[in-house]
Protein backbone atom coordinates (compact mmCIF):
# COMPACT_ATOMS: atom_id res chain seq x y z
CA UNK A 1 0.00 0.00 0.00
CA UNK A 2 1.52 3.41 -0.90
CA UNK A 3 0.67 6.65 1.54
CA UNK A 4 -0.67 9.54 -0.76
CA UNK A 5 0.68 12.32 1.03
CA UNK A 6 -1.23 14.97 -1.03
CA UNK A 7 -4.41 13.49 0.28
CA UNK A 8 -2.95 13.09 3.48
CA UNK A 9 -2.23 16.98 3.85
CA UNK A 10 -6.13 18.03 2.69
CA UNK A 11 -7.13 15.52 5.23
CA UNK A 12 -5.15 16.78 7.87
CA UNK A 13 -5.74 20.72 6.68
CA UNK A 14 -9.30 19.66 7.05
CA UNK A 15 -8.78 19.01 11.30
CA UNK A 16 -7.13 22.11 11.08
CA UNK A 17 -8.63 25.47 12.92
CA UNK A 18 -7.06 28.46 12.86
CA UNK A 19 -6.73 31.06 15.90
CA UNK A 20 -9.08 33.78 14.49
CA UNK A 21 -11.68 30.42 13.83
CA UNK A 22 -10.90 29.39 17.77
CA UNK A 23 -11.50 32.93 19.63
CA UNK A 24 -15.00 33.43 17.37
CA UNK A 25 -15.74 29.47 18.59
CA UNK A 26 -15.09 30.93 22.38
CA UNK A 27 -17.00 33.87 21.89
CA UNK A 28 -20.31 32.09 20.01
CA UNK A 29 -20.22 29.60 23.48
CA UNK A 30 -20.33 32.53 25.62
CA UNK A 31 -23.40 34.05 23.34
CA UNK A 32 -25.22 30.68 23.67
CA UNK A 33 -25.05 30.51 27.44
CA UNK A 34 -25.98 34.25 27.87
CA UNK A 35 -28.54 33.72 25.22
CA UNK A 36 -30.16 30.95 27.11
CA UNK A 37 -29.75 32.53 30.35
CA UNK A 38 -31.64 35.56 28.60
CA UNK A 39 -34.37 33.71 27.44
CA UNK A 40 -33.32 33.12 24.07
CA UNK A 41 -32.78 30.66 21.68
CA UNK A 42 -29.25 28.66 21.79
CA UNK A 43 -27.71 25.33 21.27
CA UNK A 44 -27.15 24.68 24.53
CA UNK A 45 -29.68 23.58 27.83
CA UNK A 46 -28.31 25.00 30.87
CA UNK A 47 -30.07 22.59 32.98
CA UNK A 48 -30.67 23.57 36.67
CA UNK A 49 -29.28 21.12 39.01
CA UNK A 50 -31.07 22.27 42.28
CA UNK A 51 -27.38 22.26 43.69
CA UNK A 52 -24.68 24.49 44.50
CA UNK A 53 -21.08 23.78 45.85
CA UNK A 54 -20.84 21.69 49.06
CA UNK A 55 -19.30 23.31 52.51
CA UNK A 56 -16.72 20.43 52.64
CA UNK A 57 -18.12 19.79 55.97
CA UNK A 58 -20.58 16.70 54.76
CA UNK A 59 -19.99 13.58 56.74
CA UNK A 60 -21.68 9.87 56.74
CA UNK A 61 -22.18 6.92 54.85
CA UNK A 62 -23.69 7.26 51.78
CA UNK A 63 -24.45 4.80 48.80
CA UNK A 64 -23.77 6.33 45.17
CA UNK A 65 -24.85 5.18 41.54
CA UNK A 66 -22.76 6.24 38.42
CA UNK A 67 -24.69 5.05 34.98
CA UNK A 68 -23.67 6.84 32.00
CA UNK A 69 -20.93 5.20 30.07
CA UNK A 70 -19.43 1.74 29.48
CA UNK A 71 -20.09 0.30 33.26
CA UNK A 72 -22.38 1.23 35.27
CA UNK A 73 -20.64 1.50 39.04
CA UNK A 74 -22.06 1.73 42.81
CA UNK A 75 -20.11 2.18 46.05
CA UNK A 76 -21.18 3.04 49.59
CA UNK A 77 -18.97 6.04 50.52
CA UNK A 78 -17.97 7.74 54.14
CA UNK A 79 -17.42 11.32 54.07
CA UNK A 80 -15.22 12.77 56.42
CA UNK A 81 -14.92 16.73 56.94
CA UNK A 82 -12.55 18.68 56.08
CA UNK A 83 -12.94 17.56 52.74
CA UNK A 84 -11.86 14.30 52.62
CA UNK A 85 -13.67 10.40 51.67
CA UNK A 86 -13.22 7.23 51.64
CA UNK A 87 -14.64 4.44 49.25
CA UNK A 88 -16.01 1.13 51.54
CA UNK A 89 -17.22 -0.87 48.94
CA UNK A 90 -17.31 -0.55 44.98
CA UNK A 91 -18.98 -2.83 42.63
CA UNK A 92 -18.84 -2.59 38.81
CA UNK A 93 -20.43 -4.56 35.64
CA UNK A 94 -20.32 -3.97 31.92
CA UNK A 95 -23.79 -2.43 30.18
CA UNK A 96 -22.49 -4.70 27.29
CA UNK A 97 -21.26 -8.01 27.39
CA UNK A 98 -21.10 -11.51 24.80
CA UNK A 99 -24.80 -12.31 26.01
CA UNK A 100 -26.35 -9.49 27.21
CA UNK A 101 -27.09 -5.65 26.03
CA UNK A 102 -28.13 -3.25 28.61
CA UNK A 103 -28.08 -0.63 26.15
CA UNK A 104 -30.13 -1.22 23.07
CA UNK A 105 -33.43 -1.08 22.05
CA UNK A 106 -34.00 -4.99 23.26
CA UNK A 107 -33.83 -4.36 26.59
CA UNK A 108 -36.69 -2.74 28.97
CA UNK A 109 -36.66 -0.16 31.26
CA UNK A 110 -37.78 -2.64 33.81
CA UNK A 111 -34.32 -5.25 32.88
CA UNK A 112 -31.95 -1.65 33.16
CA UNK A 113 -32.98 -0.49 36.08
CA UNK A 114 -33.14 -3.82 37.28
CA UNK A 115 -29.55 -4.64 36.65
CA UNK A 116 -28.76 -1.07 38.24
CA UNK A 117 -30.51 -1.81 41.61
CA UNK A 118 -28.81 -5.49 41.88
CA UNK A 119 -25.67 -3.39 41.50
CA UNK A 120 -26.74 -0.41 43.95
CA UNK A 121 -27.98 -3.28 46.41
CA UNK A 122 -24.37 -4.86 46.37
CA UNK A 123 -23.01 -1.74 47.58
CA UNK A 124 -25.29 -2.09 50.38
CA UNK A 125 -23.67 -5.46 51.12
CA UNK A 126 -27.33 -6.27 51.13
CA UNK A 127 -28.58 -4.53 54.24
CA UNK A 128 -32.58 -4.19 54.34
CA UNK A 129 -32.99 -2.42 57.70
CA UNK A 130 -30.25 0.28 57.76
CA UNK A 131 -31.42 3.53 55.52
CA UNK A 132 -29.47 4.99 52.58
CA UNK A 133 -29.67 8.07 51.07
CA UNK A 134 -28.53 7.32 47.79
CA UNK A 135 -26.79 9.78 45.12
CA UNK A 136 -27.37 8.84 41.43
CA UNK A 137 -24.95 10.32 38.79
CA UNK A 138 -27.06 9.83 35.59
CA UNK A 139 -24.97 11.22 32.63
CA UNK A 140 -27.58 12.01 29.96
CA UNK A 141 -29.46 15.13 28.96
CA UNK A 142 -32.21 15.86 31.69
CA UNK A 143 -34.25 17.88 33.02
CA UNK A 144 -34.50 18.50 37.06
CA UNK A 145 -37.34 20.19 39.49
CA UNK A 146 -35.54 19.73 42.12
CA UNK A 147 -32.26 17.47 43.72
CA UNK A 148 -34.52 14.52 44.06
CA UNK A 149 -35.31 13.90 40.70
CA UNK A 150 -34.78 14.23 36.97
CA UNK A 151 -36.87 13.22 33.75
CA UNK A 152 -34.67 12.16 30.93
CA UNK A 153 -34.93 13.94 27.78
CA UNK A 154 -33.01 11.91 25.55
CA UNK A 155 -30.29 8.83 24.91
CA UNK A 156 -27.24 9.92 24.04
CA UNK A 157 -24.14 7.83 23.04
CA UNK A 158 -25.60 5.48 21.41
CA UNK A 159 -28.34 4.10 24.09
CA UNK A 160 -31.62 3.51 23.04
CA UNK A 161 -33.63 1.57 25.59
CA UNK A 162 -37.54 2.36 25.43
CA UNK A 163 -39.24 3.55 27.29
CA UNK A 164 -36.96 5.61 29.34
CA UNK A 165 -37.01 9.06 27.59
CA UNK A 166 -39.41 11.34 29.34
CA UNK A 167 -39.17 9.24 32.74
CA UNK A 168 -38.36 9.97 35.80
CA UNK A 169 -34.93 8.00 36.63
CA UNK A 170 -34.61 7.91 39.79
CA UNK A 171 -38.42 6.77 40.26
CA UNK A 172 -37.85 4.14 38.03
CA UNK A 173 -34.31 3.02 39.99
CA UNK A 174 -36.66 3.49 43.39
CA UNK A 175 -39.31 1.51 42.06
CA UNK A 176 -36.77 -1.49 41.17
CA UNK A 177 -35.35 -1.41 44.56
CA UNK A 178 -38.65 -1.35 46.13
CA UNK A 179 -38.94 -4.70 43.85
CA UNK A 180 -36.28 -6.50 45.05
CA UNK A 181 -37.19 -5.74 48.39
CA UNK A 182 -34.67 -2.60 49.66
CA UNK A 183 -37.40 0.22 49.82
CA UNK A 184 -34.68 1.29 52.97
CA UNK A 185 -32.48 2.32 50.27
CA UNK A 186 -33.81 5.90 48.68
CA UNK A 187 -32.61 7.28 45.72
CA UNK A 188 -32.50 10.87 47.04
CA UNK A 189 -30.80 13.14 44.62
CA UNK A 190 -29.64 12.90 41.07
CA UNK A 191 -26.94 15.13 39.15
CA UNK A 192 -25.08 14.59 36.13
CA UNK A 193 -21.26 13.52 35.64
CA UNK A 194 -20.14 17.01 34.93
CA UNK A 195 -22.02 18.06 37.85
CA UNK A 196 -20.38 14.89 40.13
CA UNK A 197 -17.05 15.85 38.90
CA UNK A 198 -17.05 19.70 39.96
CA UNK A 199 -19.00 18.44 43.90
CA UNK A 200 -16.18 16.47 44.36
CA UNK A 201 -13.62 18.99 43.43
CA UNK A 202 -15.02 21.45 44.91
CA UNK A 203 -15.85 18.88 48.57
CA UNK A 204 -11.93 19.87 49.13
CA UNK A 205 -11.32 22.71 46.50
CA UNK A 206 -13.83 25.88 47.40
CA UNK A 207 -12.49 28.15 44.32
CA UNK A 208 -13.38 25.46 41.58
CA UNK A 209 -16.61 26.29 40.16
CA UNK A 210 -16.19 24.92 36.35
CA UNK A 211 -16.29 20.97 36.06
CA UNK A 212 -16.03 18.84 33.05
CA UNK A 213 -16.38 15.45 31.54
CA UNK A 214 -13.31 14.64 28.60
CA UNK A 215 -13.84 10.54 28.18
CA UNK A 216 -16.33 8.75 25.78
CA UNK A 217 -18.71 11.65 25.96
CA UNK A 218 -17.91 15.32 26.62
CA UNK A 219 -19.96 18.11 28.82
CA UNK A 220 -19.19 20.81 31.31
CA UNK A 221 -21.24 22.73 33.79
CA UNK A 222 -20.21 25.27 36.41
CA UNK A 223 -21.41 27.47 39.26
CA UNK A 224 -24.01 30.40 37.74
CA UNK A 225 -24.83 33.21 40.48
CA UNK A 226 -27.45 35.48 40.16
CA UNK A 227 -26.75 38.51 41.84
CA UNK A 228 -29.26 37.68 45.17
CA UNK A 229 -32.19 37.03 42.47
CA UNK A 230 -31.88 33.36 43.59
CA UNK A 231 -28.98 31.03 45.46
CA UNK A 232 -26.07 30.12 43.00
CA UNK A 233 -27.11 27.29 41.36
CA UNK A 234 -24.26 24.73 39.32
CA UNK A 235 -25.62 24.98 35.79
CA UNK A 236 -25.34 21.23 33.48
CA UNK A 237 -24.76 23.02 29.85
CA UNK A 238 -24.96 19.78 27.85
CA UNK A 239 -22.45 21.16 26.12
CA UNK A 240 -21.70 18.67 24.25
CA UNK A 241 -25.08 20.18 21.93
CA UNK A 242 -23.09 22.74 21.10
CA UNK A 243 -23.54 23.55 17.67
CA UNK A 244 -22.25 26.61 16.15
CA UNK A 245 -18.91 24.51 14.67
CA UNK A 246 -18.14 24.21 10.95
CA UNK A 247 -18.16 20.82 10.96
CA UNK A 248 -15.76 19.15 7.88
CA UNK A 249 -16.93 16.58 5.71
CA UNK A 250 -15.68 13.83 7.92
CA UNK A 251 -18.01 15.06 10.80
CA UNK A 252 -20.97 15.39 8.50
CA UNK A 253 -20.46 12.13 7.15
CA UNK A 254 -20.25 10.44 10.71
CA UNK A 255 -23.12 12.53 11.80
CA UNK A 256 -24.84 11.11 8.86
CA UNK A 257 -24.64 7.75 10.15
CA UNK A 258 -25.21 7.91 13.59
CA UNK A 259 -28.04 7.10 16.03
CA UNK A 260 -29.39 10.80 16.38
CA UNK A 261 -28.13 12.80 12.93
CA UNK A 262 -27.57 16.56 13.73
CA UNK A 263 -27.28 16.27 17.56
CA UNK A 264 -24.86 16.47 19.79
CA UNK A 265 -22.23 18.95 17.22
CA UNK A 266 -19.44 19.26 19.64
CA UNK A 267 -19.68 15.66 21.32
CA UNK A 268 -18.96 13.96 17.50
CA UNK A 269 -16.32 16.39 17.14
CA UNK A 270 -14.27 15.93 20.77
CA UNK A 271 -15.15 13.04 22.29
CA UNK A 272 -13.48 9.14 22.73
CA UNK A 273 -16.74 7.75 21.31
CA UNK A 274 -16.43 9.24 18.10
CA UNK A 275 -12.90 10.14 17.34
CA UNK A 276 -11.66 6.90 16.28
CA UNK A 277 -14.62 6.62 13.99
CA UNK A 278 -12.98 10.21 12.72
CA UNK A 279 -9.52 8.30 12.33
CA UNK A 280 -11.17 5.51 10.39
CA UNK A 281 -12.83 7.99 7.86
CA UNK A 282 -9.99 10.11 7.42
CA UNK A 283 -7.13 6.77 6.77
CA UNK A 284 -10.11 5.42 4.48
CA UNK A 285 -10.16 8.72 2.70
CA UNK A 286 -6.43 8.90 2.15
CA UNK A 287 -5.49 5.24 1.40
CA UNK A 288 -9.00 4.44 -0.51
CA UNK A 289 -8.94 1.22 1.57
CA UNK A 290 -12.23 0.50 3.31
CA UNK A 291 -11.02 0.77 7.18
CA UNK A 292 -13.36 -0.84 9.98
CA UNK A 293 -14.10 1.35 13.33
CA UNK A 294 -11.03 2.78 15.57
CA UNK A 295 -11.19 3.46 18.84
CA UNK A 296 -9.97 5.81 20.98
CA UNK A 297 -7.35 3.05 21.96
CA UNK A 298 -6.24 3.48 18.60
CA UNK A 299 -6.23 6.70 18.32
CA UNK A 300 -3.16 6.84 21.44
CA UNK A 301 -1.55 3.63 20.21
CA UNK A 302 -0.74 5.53 16.84
CA UNK A 303 0.14 9.08 18.79
CA UNK A 304 2.35 7.33 21.44
CA UNK A 305 3.88 4.49 19.01
CA UNK A 306 4.07 1.47 20.92
CA UNK A 307 1.82 -0.92 19.65
CA UNK A 308 0.66 1.76 16.77
CA UNK A 309 2.04 -0.77 13.83
CA UNK A 310 -0.37 -3.55 14.86
CA UNK A 311 -3.48 -1.31 15.33
CA UNK A 312 -2.46 -0.02 11.57
CA UNK A 313 -1.86 -3.82 10.59
CA UNK A 314 -5.37 -4.38 11.74
CA UNK A 315 -6.85 -1.57 10.77
CA UNK A 316 -5.63 -1.55 7.20
CA UNK A 317 -5.34 -5.54 6.58
CA UNK A 318 -1.31 -5.16 6.24
CA UNK A 319 1.48 -4.43 7.73
CA UNK A 320 2.37 -0.80 7.33
CA UNK A 321 5.37 1.19 5.84
CA UNK A 322 6.99 3.71 7.06
CA UNK A 323 5.59 6.56 5.09
CA UNK A 324 2.28 4.90 6.30
CA UNK A 325 3.26 4.84 10.22
CA UNK A 326 4.45 8.30 9.97
CA UNK A 327 1.17 9.63 7.59
CA UNK A 328 -1.11 8.11 9.88
CA UNK A 329 0.07 9.47 13.07
CA UNK A 330 0.23 12.82 12.06
CA UNK A 331 -3.32 12.12 11.01
CA UNK A 332 -4.27 10.83 14.78
CA UNK A 333 -2.19 13.92 16.35
CA UNK A 334 -4.61 16.52 14.39
CA UNK A 335 -8.08 14.75 15.36
CA UNK A 336 -6.81 15.25 18.94
CA UNK A 337 -5.37 18.35 18.39
CA UNK A 338 -8.78 19.81 16.94
CA UNK A 339 -10.60 17.90 19.44
CA UNK A 340 -8.77 19.58 22.48
CA UNK A 341 -8.48 23.35 21.19
CA UNK A 342 -12.29 22.94 20.74
CA UNK A 343 -12.58 21.79 24.11
CA UNK A 344 -10.25 25.20 25.35
CA UNK A 345 -12.50 27.13 23.49
CA UNK A 346 -15.50 26.32 25.20
CA UNK A 347 -13.75 26.54 28.47
CA UNK A 348 -12.59 29.78 27.61
CA UNK A 349 -15.85 31.17 26.56
CA UNK A 350 -17.70 30.13 30.37
CA UNK A 351 -15.02 31.81 31.77
CA UNK A 352 -15.16 35.28 30.24
CA UNK A 353 -19.21 34.54 31.14
CA UNK A 354 -18.46 34.30 34.50
CA UNK A 355 -16.24 37.18 34.44
CA UNK A 356 -18.44 39.26 32.96
CA UNK A 357 -21.18 38.62 35.51
CA UNK A 358 -19.74 40.14 38.67
CA UNK A 359 -22.15 39.97 40.92
CA UNK A 360 -21.67 41.99 43.65
CA UNK A 361 -22.83 39.75 46.30
CA UNK A 362 -20.38 36.79 45.07
CA UNK A 363 -21.10 33.47 47.40
CA UNK A 364 -17.23 32.37 46.17
CA UNK A 365 -13.92 33.83 46.39
CA UNK A 366 -12.87 35.91 43.49
CA UNK A 367 -14.62 35.64 40.35
CA UNK A 368 -12.49 33.63 37.97
CA UNK A 369 -12.43 29.43 38.89
CA UNK A 370 -8.68 29.20 40.16
CA UNK A 371 -9.05 25.92 38.96
CA UNK A 372 -11.03 23.48 36.00
CA UNK A 373 -12.28 19.99 37.66
CA UNK A 374 -11.56 17.41 34.51
CA UNK A 375 -12.31 13.56 34.78
CA UNK A 376 -12.27 11.16 31.81
CA UNK A 377 -10.01 8.59 30.73
CA UNK A 378 -9.30 10.64 27.22
CA UNK A 379 -7.89 13.56 28.90
CA UNK A 380 -6.11 11.35 31.02
CA UNK A 381 -4.44 8.99 28.72
CA UNK A 382 -4.49 10.61 25.12
CA UNK A 383 -1.19 11.10 24.50
CA UNK A 384 -0.84 15.51 23.83
CA UNK A 385 -4.08 16.65 24.89
CA UNK A 386 -3.46 18.09 28.19
CA UNK A 387 -0.91 20.16 26.79
CA UNK A 388 -2.65 21.08 23.89
CA UNK A 389 -5.97 22.28 25.69
CA UNK A 390 -3.63 24.18 28.42
CA UNK A 391 -1.79 25.43 25.25
CA UNK A 392 -4.87 27.04 23.45
CA UNK A 393 -6.59 28.27 26.63
CA UNK A 394 -3.57 30.32 27.52
CA UNK A 395 -3.56 31.82 24.44
CA UNK A 396 -7.60 32.29 24.16
CA UNK A 397 -7.47 33.89 27.35
CA UNK A 398 -4.30 36.36 25.89
CA UNK A 399 -2.24 36.65 29.31
CA UNK A 400 -5.30 36.52 32.26
CA UNK A 401 -5.15 34.61 34.48
CA UNK A 402 -5.39 30.62 33.72
CA UNK A 403 -7.07 28.36 35.90
CA UNK A 404 -4.88 25.18 36.57
CA UNK A 405 -6.95 21.41 35.95
CA UNK A 406 -7.68 19.16 39.17
CA UNK A 407 -7.58 15.76 37.70
CA UNK A 408 -10.55 13.75 39.34
CA UNK A 409 -10.84 10.15 40.30
CA UNK A 410 -13.57 8.31 40.97
CA UNK A 411 -15.79 11.99 40.50
CA UNK A 412 -18.82 10.30 39.36
CA UNK A 413 -18.77 8.68 42.75
CA UNK A 414 -17.57 11.00 45.31
CA UNK A 415 -20.19 13.66 43.67
CA UNK A 416 -23.14 11.30 43.76
CA UNK A 417 -22.54 10.35 47.31
CA UNK A 418 -21.23 14.17 48.14
CA UNK A 419 -25.25 15.50 46.29
CA UNK A 420 -27.22 12.82 48.45
CA UNK A 421 -25.28 14.27 51.61
CA UNK A 422 -26.49 17.67 50.72
CA UNK A 423 -30.03 16.50 50.03
CA UNK A 424 -30.51 15.51 53.59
Amino acid sequence: MEWDGTKEKAVTDAFSISEETLRRTAHAFRRDIEARIGGRASSLRLLQSFIGLPRGTEAGEFLALDFGGTNARAARVRLTPPGRFEILCHVARPLRGDDYDYTGSQTTAAELFGFLADLVVQAAGGERATPFLLGHTFSFPSRQLSLADARLIQWTKEFSVPGVEGQMVNELLGEALREKGFGNIRAAAVVNDTVAVLLAAAYGHRDTWLGSIYATGHNTCYLEEYGGHQPAMILNMESGGFSQLTPNDFDRRLDEHSEKPGAQRLEKMVSGRYLGELLSLALADVTGWPVPPATGADLSSLIAGGDGDACLTRLLGEPPGEATQDGAKRLAVAIARRSAQLVAATFAGTLRHRAGRRPRNSSVNGYTSQHIAIEGSLYHYLPLLQEELAETLAGLLEGEAVPDVIPVENGSILGAAIAAAMSA
